[in-house]
């Protein structure tokens, strides 16, 4: 082999371990928001799973506000429900609403708010909510690394040769951009 045959050849395994490096960064970086993603799921379900405890504790308490209570309940069961990203955020934002409903009628109840299986409830879905917090900032920093990879040059060929597109991050619910006004 003469030295042109071995410069051909050295540049051909230079570009074949590049590709391979390349594609090794895309999927791990597909893979890293799937598993966040996966993350935020199981903390939404997590509160989920309090709702029915809640909704029983709740219920003893207040007879008239059953149309509370079954909002609480249909959210919950469209988290369950929901097949997609998108599905599962509108569900969560469904959800959220709910209980803050729920918990703006919980105010006129003081004997309900001194029970101590609704305070450790209560405490249980708060914790959770910080828990999604979390996961929705983690799912987003790798969203942002993945989509870095793949926007950038030789993840971009790679991506582009594979199909991968940009995924687009947990987003506020359009009434978080609101002003909230106050009365008194």
């Amino acid at each position: 082999m003469n030295k042109s045959g071995m410069i051909l050849l050295v540049l051909l395994a230079v570009a074949v371990i590049g590709g391979i490096g390349t594609y090794n960064s895309v999927k791990s970086a597909r893979i890293a928001i799937d598993a966040q993603y996966g993350q935020v799921e199981n903390q939404i379900q997590r509160r989920a799973d309090l709702i029915p405890n809640l909704v029983a504790t709740v219920k003893g308490y207040m007879q008239y506000e059953e149309k509370v209570l079954t909002e609480v309940t249909a959210a919950r069961a469209q988290v369950a429900a929901a097949t997609s990203g998108e599905e599962m955020a509108a569900a969560d934002a469904q959800l959220t609403g709910a209980l803050g409903r729920l918990l703006a009628v919980v105010e006129n109840y003081p004997a309900l708010k001194a029970d101590a299986h609704f305070t450790e409830l209560m405490r249980e879905i708060s914790g959770s909510e910080n828990r999604i917090a979390v996961a929705r900032r983690d799912y987003n920093a790798a969203l942002r690394d993945y989509n870095v990879t793949i926007g950038t040059f030789p993840g971009n060929i790679m991506a582009g040769m594979l199909g991968y597109q940009p995924v687009a991050p947990f987003a506020a619910d359009e009434a978080a951009h609101a002003v909230p006004q106050a009365a008194f």
